[in-house]
């Protein structure tokens, strides 16, 4: 069984990768960094496929699954973060194009291999973000970007139900990746602060107290793109360590 995977170089998508390999998957390695992308695919068990694609251009998409004949799912994970301000500098566009419009793009260039796959039931599975449910001063392009796939995850599991095509969402929290070690120091540099005082303050709306692993979000895809998974669609789950109890 074939799946793509964007984002694949780092963080939460490295994570999935091994994880869905350690199942037996092939898998399909999509992102912007070549070096980042073989570093993942050494991590692998068995033969893996990488390509260096930038989703907010369907044509690189398209070439990257030039050599695919069926796919069994999609992990849309790929995205940008950071905060935008309105004006000559804004990265408003970039994350716009990026996060929703890359995504959208993406499963229209997979939808076709999707579809001729056997499987009785097929998967896509989009990585959003709990700022898809929340407001943070600053991130208006992320936040709004990241609300926006959890229409589109909505939207495509109406429309292609009759496919047996199952469309979710995951709105993780806080996870322990570079893009959130970055977050941090940039917390603790505005907050003049450690970055483990910045942490702490950044922990306290969490009940747990805590981020999630890598690795947890990558088994609750795993569950989500397994045979035995059948009635999840349209749906959006949360996994937060109860920052946000909705």
């Amino acid at each position: 069984m074939n799946i793509v995977i964007t984002g694949a170089g780092s963080g939460i998508g490295r994570s999935i990768a091994v994880t869905l390999a350690e199942r037996g998957y092939s898998l399909v390695l999509l992102g912007r960094n070549l070096e980042s992308l073989e570093t993942t695919k050494s991590l692998l068990k068995n033969s893996h496929h990488c390509h260096v694609c930038d989703i907010r251009n369907a044509e690189e998409i398209r070439k990257a699954l030039a050599n695919v004949s069926s796919l069994y799912g999609l992990i849309a994970n790929a995205g940008i973060g950071g905060e935008n301000q309105y004006g000559d500098q804004d990265r408003w566009q970039e994350i716009i194009d990026t996060n929703l419009t890359g995504t959208y793009q993406t499963i229209q260039e997979c939808l076709p291999l999707i579809k001729k796959d056997s499987a009785p039931f097929k998967k896509i599975i989009i990585i959003s973000s709990i700022l898809a449910r929340l407001g943070v001063p600053g991130y208006s392009g992320y936040c709004a970007s990241k609300a926006g796939l959890l229409g589109l995850t909505r939207s495509m599991a109406a429309e292609y139900s009759g496919d047996g095509i199952l469309v979710n969402a995951l709105c993780p929290g806080w996870v322990d990746t570079d893009m959130a070690q970055e977050g941090l120091q940039g917390f603790a540099d505005a907050l003049k602060v450690s970055k483990d005082e910045a942490y702490k303050e950044a922990m306290k709306p969490v009940p747990l107290g805590k981020m999630s692993k890598p690795e947890e979000v990558a088994q609750l895809v795993a569950y989500l793109m397994s045979e035995e998974q059948t009635s999840f669609t349209g749906q959006t789950l949360d996994i937060n360590n109860g920052a946000l109890m909705p």
